[in-house]
């Protein structure tokens, strides 16, 4: 049984694209028909607060590919969080807190961050895409949806669980790893550099990201020592939160420390998934 392989007659397909490493250069492989069939489109689910890099990256990615990119939003993470809500309310339209995993002296909290502002308003458009109304149950309808896993993330690999979508893993067919993909944009577009895909403030930065945007993007890094502080008194019954797993305040954090004391990383970035 293949790993990976394309979807025998589907209605539309869907690259999902985090504007990271691996999906902008599955986009771009496929642009060169190294991938195949041609997909009909690429859907960017805008979290409204990653870093400008990554947004200028998009604009020149667009213009490099034959197809379309639409651009979709669950909502701003940075004012939800600030606001203590989630894009879903709860049945009597309450408050809910953030979906946002902060470290806090009790632990990491919970994460729905990645389902609420990339897996969710991405099925929206697969759904509009396949031209169903909101709440109208499909008729064999399904898109195949291509995911920016590689070789190396295999683990990461996941069968939807909305029944309109086929996964499908492009890189994982041609298994290639991430340095790979690194390789052949170096090759194709040599000179540029691949954006870093992530919100501003994930907590689940590594400590290299976060000395690399302090030295290199220090804007966003202003920007998410403001965000750490005004934080700390939002989470449930008072308790304290923090972007940085130490539980300390992010300008006051060391950042030479390494992956090999045990942090988590998505390799520094989300690519439209997040840990998914």
């Amino acid at each position: 049984m293949k790993l990976s392989e394309p979807h025998s007659n589907p209605d539309v397909r869907i690259i999902s694209l985090g504007a990271g490493v691996q999906s902008t250069v599955m986009a771009l492989m496929a642009a060169k028909g190294e991938l195949t069939p041609m997909p009909d489109c690429a859907v960017f689910s805008d979290t409204m607060y990653e870093p400008e890099g990554v947004y200028e990256h998009l604009d020149w990615l667009e213009k490099q590919l034959p197809f379309p990119v639409y651009r979709v939003t669950g909502g701003n993470i940075k004012e939800d969080c600030l606001n203590g809500v989630t894009p879903r309310m709860s049945e009597n339209n309450s408050k809910m807190y953030s979906s946002v995993p902060f470290f806090t002296d009790k632990g990491m909290g919970r994460r729905q961050c990645t389902y609420d502002y990339k897996i969710l308003p991405i099925h929206r458009k697969t759904r509009e895409l396949l031209g169903l109304k909101p709440r109208e149950k499909s008729k064999d309808q399904i898109s195949e949806t291509w995911i920016g896993i590689s070789w190396d993330e295999m683990q990461r690999m996941k069968e939807s669980r909305e029944r309109i979508t086929y996964n499908r893993f492009p890189l994982i067919e041609k298994q290639m790893r991430r340095h790979n993909c690194l390789e052949w944009f170096s090759v194709h577009y040599p000179g540029r550099v691949l954006a870093k895909s992530a919100c501003i403030m994930c907590p689940f930065h590594n400590d290299e990201l976060w000395r690399d945007m302090k030295i290199n993007d220090p804007k966003s890094f202003e920007d998410a020592v403001s965000f750490d502080k005004k934080i700390r008194n939002k989470g449930r019954n008072d308790v304290k939160q923090y972007v940085h797993r130490s539980c300390l305040p992010l300008d006051e954090v060391n950042f030479n420390n390494s992956e090999d004391k045990g942090q988590l990383s998505f390799l520094g970035e989300c690519d439209g998934m997040c840990g998914i």
